[in-house]
């Protein structure tokens, strides 16, 4: 994750853009990524959604870099270690949804 984050702060230096990179574009910029991720996926049946073919995984791919990069440089503003993040949010969901009660069921954990 360093060196992804070091490689996007030297990108956007090279072009100028870190002036465009505020929290808010960031932000926004990312929301606009994963709708396409989204998009991507819309008017599939489940079954389709599940059996993409390469063409459809090329793209899927791309959509996710492109999500990935946001939500880096966005971290990356704050000095938020994106996996670190994330593990920490695992262990509070699974205090939130314990398997033994949320196992197989959708709910939110403020529905159960």
């Amino acid at each position: 994750m360093e060196e992804l984050t070091k490689k996007l702060r030297a990108f956007a230096k090279k072009r100028d853009w870190d002036r465009f990179h505020s929290p808010k574009n960031l932000a926004m910029a990312l929301s606009v990524e994963v709708a396409e991720v989204v998009e991507l996926f819309q008017w599939m049946t489940e079954e389709e959604s599940k059996m993409l073919n390469k063409k459809m995984v090329g793209k899927l791919r791309e959509e996710i870099g492109d999500v990935m990069i946001y939500l880096t440089k966005l971290a990356d503003k704050f000095g938020i270690d994106v996996l670190d993040a994330a593990e920490k949010k695992l262990k509070i969901n699974e205090k939130k949804y314990p398997a033994k009660v949320v196992r197989g069921k959708y709910k939110k954990y403020n529905e159960y």
